[in-house]
């Protein structure tokens, strides 16, 4: 199995490792444009983005779940300011609960006119529909796939 890094910078660059897991779940999304979970083995819950362990029990969780390219937004937010290694804003992130998972996964919304910050909000409702989208050309990262509102 291919272990993936990522090169971030907070006013500091730094190398990790990403782990099996994490790795295994870009390495998807790269390769076969799939989101996918990790099973509670206790409670059968399914964990996005995947956890080795379960959030609750501690426990190790089994099974890799394919979920999504449907979800629906729980929660969003429209940044104006700009940030450090962010895209230019305006821009919009929240988080989706994707088909077939239990926990929501953050990403970025597209597709969205945010010039009128009212506008967008309502088309952002909690409770919207949503579709995933996958980037051409994928590197195994966040930036791999992002949010569109399903019309």
């Amino acid at each position: 199995m291919e272990l993936l890094t990522r090169t971030e910078k907070w006013n500091i660059t730094y190398r990790h490792a990403l782990g099996e897991t994490a790795s295994w779940f870009f390495t998807q999304i790269r390769d076969n444009q799939q989101i996918y979970g990790r099973r509670d083995t206790k409670s059968g819950r399914v964990l996005v983005p995947p956890r080795p362990f379960s959030d609750e029990t501690l426990e190790p969780t089994s099974e890799w779940v394919p979920v999504g390219p449907e979800g629906t937004i729980e929660c969003f937010t429209i940044v104006y300011a700009a940030f450090n290694n962010l895209p230019d804003p305006p821009y919009a992130f929240g988080y989706v609960l994707l088909k077939g998972a239990d926990t929501a996964i953050g990403g970025y919304f597209r597709g969205v006119d945010l010039k009128d910050g009212a506008k967008a909000a309502k088309q952002l409702a909690i409770g919207t529909k949503v579709m995933t989208k996958f980037a051409e050309n994928r590197t195994g990262d966040v930036s791999d796939f992002w949010f569109e509102i399903q019309a």
